[in-house]
């Protein structure tokens, strides 16, 4: 399920299927063992009514496909992705949900022609045959001569009209399923990606985990694709429907709170529920815990989850990974649910199943609860410094953590976003041009003065100056807020302009030497892109500003040279903002051919058809020489930011 993570709203795919058949090698080698001589004309016979009847079949099956899906529903307000877009958009060349007689037609036209071209290619390795002599020709001989460029083998064949029946037998409110084309695509989008997603071909607004079931089951009777969508912000094409089309599981309505165990300092929730709404009605409630990771408003549990989310807090509660995550209720690809584990706080009974899912962006199975631990809310104050350069901020940064300091938060932002700031004029302040750390402290009064004079003293040493702390609530948030604005007053620096985020995260003591790299591209290519990012854990984003189609070609030079970089200097390619179809490219070169072997694995014998949010995550069979940065990043409009607390 899919919404984004860090800087979240603002911020929150095509894999080699698995195969499930033989290859025609062994197809082959298979064949000669139970038949090694079948006679001349059978083998012909054989050849050409397998070829007529697959491709007739397939013609058949595409134009019914298409010729069933010409309904209409009135459009959900439950997706955030129906307003317009700021750029043109290209439609996918598939459009399941528009069809005609002729297309049918056609369709089925390429497929008797290609069935002619089949048999003409039997033929042919007949007469071969007989040229040189063999009495009868090898089942060998027979495969490779038929074309098998359409036979894929391990991408089943789906049949979207059968499963729109029984969807729409299996929930009769007109309201939950749909065909209407502005869903179909607007369920395919997110908010902030760069990607254009390919539209869905139905749209199933489920309630329930059952529900979930019921839709998985009718996926696996037809080898239907699932996507699932929850929030609608994620960062990396993850919502986009395959080339044959899917099922997208819209699970925004799974916004329950389900138990509150305040004694026990956890929470059981549904999975579209946002960490941001969850927090809010805890301080309601009156009940002094809270929900620590927090990537931007608007993202939800089970999009949190699957994309391995973290947020400004990483340097005091970590990540998704992390043990916030006590279980989570999954509909695995098969249909079957299961619950990681129980709700203790820990346990050593098996392996952890949980950590399997977290990460794997849907396509091990669909997340529809998850109990969460929660943390005391502590009183906190914001402090800020500057620094001549990015090496000396982070040297300080890295001294601070290396003592035990009780930080909350440490975000970085150079000089170019202060600028932005500044011109912004949002701010009640005017800050000094110069790269700039914020920093959280958190803890009682007394606590929070002492960790001040610490890190004054070792900033000091690293050449900081102007050091601030908060002096009352009203000015930290002040403080604070300058830093969530850093975003829309990067996009309002060159009007007119959209904005490319990266995410890479390295060792925090790598993070100079990666930063001064990118500066170096940017300026080498002539690009503008301001930076701010997670200082504690060496996680930075870079706004890589265009105009135009030529300037984005730059961008994408740049942004790939970026995540080559952070890999070289033992990093990742994504920090917080998942894989998706943006950078499983990059995985092959980032973790080893063996460890995405077991990936595919993992993926494979939970999902043997390839099913679940196909395209994503998983890196095709081999890297390209030389990985191609547009299928990376997201395009950020400029619009100003909603009031915000987080």
């Amino acid at each position: 399920m899919w919404n984004r993570t860090c800087l979240g709203s603002f911020l929150d795919g095509q894999a080699a299927a698995p195969s499930i058949t033989s290859s025609p090698a062994d197809a082959a080698q298979e064949g000669t063992k139970l038949s090694p001589r079948l006679p001349l004309y059978q083998t012909h016979v054989l050849v050409m009514t397998f070829a007529v009847t697959r491709f007739v079949f397939l013609g058949l099956s595409a134009g019914a496909s298409k010729a069933s899906l010409r309904f209409s529903s009135p459009a959900s307000p439950r997706c955030i992705n129906t307003r317009p877009f700021s750029r043109p958009i290209k439609t996918h060349s598939r459009r399941l949900y528009s069809t005609t007689a002729a297309r049918t037609a056609k369709s089925f036209g390429s497929a008797v022609a290609v069935a002619v071209i089949a048999g003409g290619a039997s033929l042919f390795a007949l007469a071969r045959s007989r040229d040189t002599g063999s009495s009868n020709p090898t089942v060998k001989a027979i495969v490779e001569a038929v074309p098998t460029a359409l036979q894929t083998g391990s991408e089943p064949v789906p049949n979207f009209a059968k499963a729109l029946e029984d969807l729409q037998a299996e929930f009769p409110e007109s309201s939950i399923v749909s065909t209407d084309p502005s869903e179909l695509y607007a369920y395919a989008q997110s908010a902030y990606s760069q990607f254009v997603g390919s539209p869905h071909t139905i749209v199933v607004h489920v309630r329930s985990t059952e529900d979930v079931v019921k839709v998985v089951k009718i996926s696996n009777k037809y080898l239907v694709p699932i996507v699932p969508y929850s929030g609608g912000t994620s960062l990396e094409g993850n919502l986009s429907a395959p080339s044959a089309g899917s099922i997208c599981v819209d699970l925004s309505a799974l916004d329950k709170i389900i138990a509150i165990n305040e004694s026990d300092a956890d929470v059981v929730c549904q999975a579209g529920v946002t960490w941001n709404d969850l927090n809010e009605t805890l301080k309601e409630k009156g009940i002094p815990l809270f929900f620590p990771l927090d990537p931007g408003r608007g993202a939800t549990i089970g999009g949190m989850i699957s994309t391995g989310c973290s947020g400004t807090n990483a340097v005091r509660y970590g990540t998704a990974r992390g043990e916030w995550i006590l279980n989570i209720t999954v509909v695995l690809p098969s249909g079957e649910v299961i619950k990681t584990r129980q709700r203790a706080r820990k346990s050593s009974a098996g392996f952890d199943l949980t950590k399997l899912f977290i990460g794997a962006e849907g396509t091990l199975g669909i997340i529809t609860e998850a109990t969460l631990r929660l943390a005391p809310v502590l009183p906190s104050t914001v402090a800020v410094a500057q620094f001549s350069d990015i090496r000396h901020a982070t040297n300080a940064v890295c001294d601070i953590l290396n003592h035990g300091a009780a930080l909350q938060c440490v975000e970085i932002i150079d000089e170019l976003t202060i600028k932005a700031l500044n011109r912004y004029g949002t701010s009640a302040r005017k800050w000094p041009e110069k790269v700039t750390l914020f920093f959280k402290f958190q803890g009682s009064d007394n606590v929070i003065q002492e960790t001040s004079r610490y890190v004054e003293s070792v900033i000091t040493k690293h050449g900081a100056t102007d050091y601030q702390l908060a002096s009352n609530e009203q000015e930290s948030e002040d403080i604070w807020q300058d830093r969530r604005n850093a975003l829309f007053a990067c996009l309002a620096y060159r009007p007119g302009c959209q904005g490319w985020m990266t995410d890479v995260c390295v060792p925090v003591s790598r993070l100079p030497d990666l930063i001064s790299a990118a500066k170096q591209d940017f300026e080498e290519l002539g690009l503008v892109a301001p930076i701010a990012g997670h200082v504690g854990d060496g996680n930075f984003h870079a706004l890589v500003l265009y105009a135009d189609d030529a300037e984005l070609a730059l961008v994408r030079e740049a942004v790939g040279r970026i995540n080559r970089k952070a890999i070289e200097l033992e990093g990742t390619c994504t920090g917080e903002h998942g894989v998706g179809a943006g950078k499983r490219n990059y995985l092959l070169i980032e973790l080893g051919e063996g460890t995405v072997a077991l990936m595919r694995t993992i993926k494979q014998t939970l999902d043997p058809h390839n099913l679940f949010n196909p395209g994503k995550l998983y890196p095709d069979v081999s890297p390209p020489s030389d990985t191609n940065a547009s299928t990376e990043g997201h395009v950020i409009s400029n619009t100003k930011p909603a009031s915000s607390k987080s």
